[in-house]
């Protein structure tokens, strides 16, 4: 069931089939934000990531000795979460482990989403609850595409309110992993602007290390700004699919990324990774903001 709320700048679409936003409208021209998921392309909106970011090596983690394999991206994105509550400008989702999630994933936990619209802006929320009797090992991650053009459209890197000189992004592996290389690649930017093409998404995601930039805002051909995402995360990704030349771009802030090529898959060695101990509580969010 998708459910609607909406203020007097936008209206928001959040699907309970994995809390994912389905369509963010800008009222003042009926415009949609959002790419619409055509599978043609990459058949997702805005899934939520959790409880890994990208890809384990070989798709499996280690922990207590035991082995579990899971795929791209966790499970989240693929299970029904519960609405909890829904208000004119609020929505409220909770998800909790259980058998299924125990095949895959070692803990017990209890993940809440909120989206709280407030004038041009969506806020995103997360809570991560360890509800296990032991430490819990885990990452969290955004990955909404919004509607562009490839071929004429620049991304800005801002970090601390100021333009982004440079930005160094690591390489996901040619091998189809999906896990990193050693490679890097370093963009100098034109008044912290990048102009995206299908060649600058050719070795798949832009892995951006280190809080390189808070920020990131799409512009149009002319410049003009559309739609920013705030990223008060360790590290965020930008993507479009390889090859595709998909009219869409995610702009993605992550707590956690996938593995090295060759990492040892002991999950409490992950680089990047998050711990709760039992009960504790993990709260953070970012920013939509409609320009």
């Amino acid at each position: 069931m998708n459910h609607v709320i909406e203020n007097e700048k936008l209206k928001l679409t959040v699907a309970e089939h994995g809390a994912e936003i389905k369509s963010l409208i800008r009222k003042c021209d009926n415009t949609e934000m959002m790419w619409q998921a055509d599978s043609a392309y990459w058949g997702r909106t805005a899934p939520v990531l959790f409880p890994v970011v990208g890809s384990y090596f070989q798709k499996k983690s280690i922990y207590e000795g035991k082995t579990y394999e899971m795929g791209q991206h966790g499970f989240a994105r693929d299970m029904d979460f519960a609405l909890v509550s829904k208000e004119a400008d609020k929505l409220v989702f909770e998800l909790n482990s259980d058998e299924s999630t125990h095949e895959k994933y070692p803990f017990d936990f209890n993940l809440v989403i909120t989206y709280i619209l407030a004038g041009d802006s969506v806020k995103v929320c997360w809570d991560v609850k360890n509800t296990d009797s032991r430490k819990m090992h885990f990452s969290i991650g955004a990955h909404p595409a919004f509607n562009c053009n490839l071929d004429t459209d620049y991304l800005c890197f801002e970090k601390n309110g100021k333009v982004v000189g440079e930005i160094t992004a690591n390489v996901i592996a040619l091998d189809g992993s999906g896990c990193l290389s050693d490679e890097q690649d370093k963009y100098q930017l034109e008044d912290g602007m990048l102009k995206m093409s299908d060649k600058l998404f050719s070795k798949d995601a832009l892995v951006i290390e280190g809080q390189q930039a808070d920020k990131v805002t799409l512009l149009d051909q002319n410049k003009k700004p559309i739609v920013a995402v705030t990223c008060p995360t360790p590290l965020f990704g930008v993507w479009s699919p390889v090859g595709k030349h998909a009219p869409f771009v995610c702009i993605e802030p992550w707590y956690g990324r996938c593995d090295r090529v060759g990492f040892n898959q002991k999950l409490e060695e992950r680089e990047y990774g998050n711990v709760l101990e039992s009960n504790e509580i993990f709260k953070t969010s970012y920013d939509i903001i409609i320009l």
